[in-house]
């Protein structure tokens, strides 16, 4: 195993108190990153709590319910405390622990401490074992990854190991759940027995040395096999990391990997989108045929469900996106792409540190912002945070999916290639935004990053599968309530005022109806069209329609016409409204297929496609670049303190925004693509 010194991590979200009234008893689960915690606090509790393979990804407490069969009371309150190397470091995520366990402020004081140990790393994980033992609440040692310390040759002894620390010690697997049950009655017993003196008694001090000493002498005196480890390791393992941290070779198989990646993506979520497509198509029909005619009916059938779907069916995709980003963090791959990254952030004036945050802004850029508390230097934090919204977050995902789908229909290699192409081109743009920052009103020197390199482990499917479910969810509950919410209004806005309809289309209706009797085929075509004719002109009319040709001159320079203009504007509340908005205004459109048909066939007023490859090239490149999400905006202005950090956020990110779409639009008509 790869070893370099822990570094500063990020913060998810605001901690959260775990303040209760409840008389169970409570656990604080305690351990150091990469030991397996969070996924012992899956097995555990059977709550969704997301795994990483880097320090700090989880950062919060959090608070679930396991059942404890022994104990009075059915279940016991489980505190799954953040990732931490020591508990008296000066750190966010070493404060928030120790606070726990001393019930200071908010927090409970728990009744016992679960604590977390590596049994293929144990010198170092006995360190913060050390210091919570010292705490004297009832301490019970989980001894995790034990199947890999036997298969490294080291002979264990958890009997042992009890009596030297003075607590009971569990082997277990926790990706496997090997030896969870015996750690749930070990636990229920340390709740009602007294501590037992340990052989080796702790050392009466805070200093890293002496601590380290101690946990020597108990490794040396419970641990066999140690010899192995030291004289030869694992070469394999070795050689995959020289060949995953390599400088360039690393870089290339990031962009292989995550290549792959993105054509699975494509690749396998086909039928299942195309089954709620359906689902959606037929939900709406019956709709429309169980209630009378009339603004409910076109509400409910057109403005909540057909929008609604417009989101919702690409939740396959995102749902597979994070069960494979997933099955990647927990093999330990990912840590080692963060190594390689960190050599290119450092040539683009951004902090080591600033890796975990941009990682996670690729979720959502707001825990992103909020972890950069963390990173220490001023000006590193605030070089962070005016690029984290570059990286491409789940909300945009919808979006890339359409406007590749429709770049490169059926053709899901090149779909897949162009939509990793999309996370590098904002990559690439948060690096030189950086680099502008950092060499103009930001200037100083950024910090290097090191970190700790976990083992290579089997990739846990149960972890990855809780992942996609959690990612599933929150897209889910974001289109019950957001995304109906602006589906409502954009079909008010939509449907309103109500217009006559055009001399074309009654000219075509009375045609219609001179033709039917003679030909029934000819007639329900002209009808048809008369009905294309009437929705364009209704919605051309109607409140969004004039919103859209007020402000369509602005952005007539990148191929939008005014139905992509209010597309583009009402995503700047939530990114990925862009697909139900056009869902909304598309209605009526001559495409009897599901709501991906009906936006690729969608027409301009003039008859002209709406989405030609031009068009949908600089659509692409506006969403990957544009500041098009306000909740973003107001966390900016909270954490740098002034609203004038977040008006540069917003103009220099829609600014490179326009310039690019509308250089990418240009260049494909000089280049007679249409």
């Amino acid at each position: 195993m790869s070893i370099a010194t822990p570094h500063r991590v990020e913060r998810e979200a605001e901690v959260t108190t775990a303040k209760t009234t409840s008389t169970s008893a409570r656990i604080a689960l305690l351990g150091a990153p990469n030991t397996g915690k969070t996924t012992l606090f899956n097995r555990l509790c059977g709550l969704r709590a997301k795994t990483a393979n880097f320090p700090g990804t989880t950062t919060s407490a959090r608070l679930g319910r396991a059942r404890l069969a022994p104990l009075p009371s059915p279940s016991a309150e489980i505190v799954d405390l953040p990732g931490t190397y020591r508990l008296f470091l000066d750190l966010p995520e070493a404060r928030i622990c120790h606070s726990v366990l001393m019930g200071e402020g908010l927090y409970r004081k728990p009744d016992a401490v679960l604590v977390v140990l590596d049994a293929t790393n144990l010198s170092r994980s006995l360190c913060l074992g050390g210091e919570a033992l010292g705490m004297g609440l009832p301490t019970v040692v989980a001894l995790n990854m034990v199947d890999l310390a036997q298969r490294r040759g080291l002979s264990l002894d958890p009997v042992r190991l009890g009596q030297l620390l003075g607590c009971p010690v569990v082997p277990i697997v926790a990706r496997s759940g090997e030896g969870v049950k015996e750690l749930e009655l070990t636990l229920a017993g340390a709740l009602s027995q007294d501590r037992v003196a340990p052989e080796f008694p702790l050392p009466i001090t805070t200093d890293g040395d002496a601590l380290l000493a101690w946990a020597d002498r108990v490794m040396e005196a419970s641990v066999g096999g140690q010899e192995a480890i030291g004289s030869g390791g694992d070469s394999f393992t070795e050689r995959l990391d020289q060949a995953f941290t390599h400088p360039v070779l690393g870089i290339l198989f990031f962009a292989a990997i995550m290549s792959g990646l993105f054509w699975t993506v494509f690749t396998l979520a086909t039928i299942p989108m195309d089954l709620i497509d359906l689902t959606f198509e037929v939900l709406g029909n019956w709709v429309a045929a169980a209630l009378p005619a009339g603004p409910v009916r076109d509400l409910i059938a057109t403005g909540v469900i057909g929008g609604v779907a417009g989101t919702v069916v690409f939740l396959p995709q995102i749902c597979l996106l994070f069960f494979l980003i997933s099955l990647l963090e927990d093999t330990g791959y990912l840590a080692r792409a963060a190594f390689v990254a960190d050599r290119v952030l450092s040539r683009f004036g951004l902090p080591g540190h600033a890796f975990v945050p941009l990682l996670s802004s690729h979720a959502c850029a707001l825990p992103g912002i909020l972890s950069a508390r963390l990173i220490p230097d001023r000006r590193d934090r605030l070089a962070t945070i005016l690029v984290a919204p570059f990286m491409s977050c789940s909300a945009r995902l919808p979006v890339y999916v359409l406007l590749t789908s429709l770049l490169f229909r059926d053709r899901p290699l090149l779909a897949g290639l162009a939509f990793m192409g999309c996370y590098l081109l904002g990559a690439l743009a948060a690096l030189i935004s950086a680099l502008v920052a950092r060499r103009t009103f930001l200037k100083g020197r950024s910090r290097p990053m090191v970190l700790e390199l976990p083992s290579y482990k089997r990739p846990a499917l149960r972890t990855a599968l809780i992942t996609a479910y959690q990612e599933g969810k929150s897209f889910l509950q974001k289109a019950g309530t957001v995304i109906v919410a602006i589906c409502v209004v954009m079909w008010w806005l939509s449907a309103y005022p109500t217009v006559e309809p055009p001399p074309e289309a009654l000219a075509l209706r009375s045609q219609a109806a001179s033709v039917s009797a003679v030909d029934a085929e000819r007639g329900a075509s002209l009808t048809l069209e008369a009905d294309a004719l009437e929705a364009r002109h209704a919605r051309r009319q109607s409140f969004a329609g004039q919103l859209g040709r007020l402000v369509q001159p602005l952005y007539a320079p990148l191929g939008y016409d005014w139905q992509l203009t209010v597309g583009v504007l009402t995503s700047f509340l939530a990114r990925e409204v862009f697909v139900s908005t056009m869902a909304v205004l598309l209605t009526g459109e001559e495409s009897e297929e599901g709501v991906v048909a009906r936006v690729r066939d969608a027409r301009r007023d003039d008859g002209s496609p709406l989405f030609t490859r031009a068009t949908a090239a600089s659509l692409l490149v506006f969403f990957v670049l544009a500041m098009q999400c306000f909740p973003t905006l107001v966390v900016t202005r909270r954490e740098t303190g002034s609203w004038r950090w977040a008006a540069l956020q917003m103009v220099w990110m829609t600014g490179l925004a326009w310039v690019f779409a509308f250089f990418t639009y240009q260049g494909f008509r000089l280049a007679g693509v249409a």
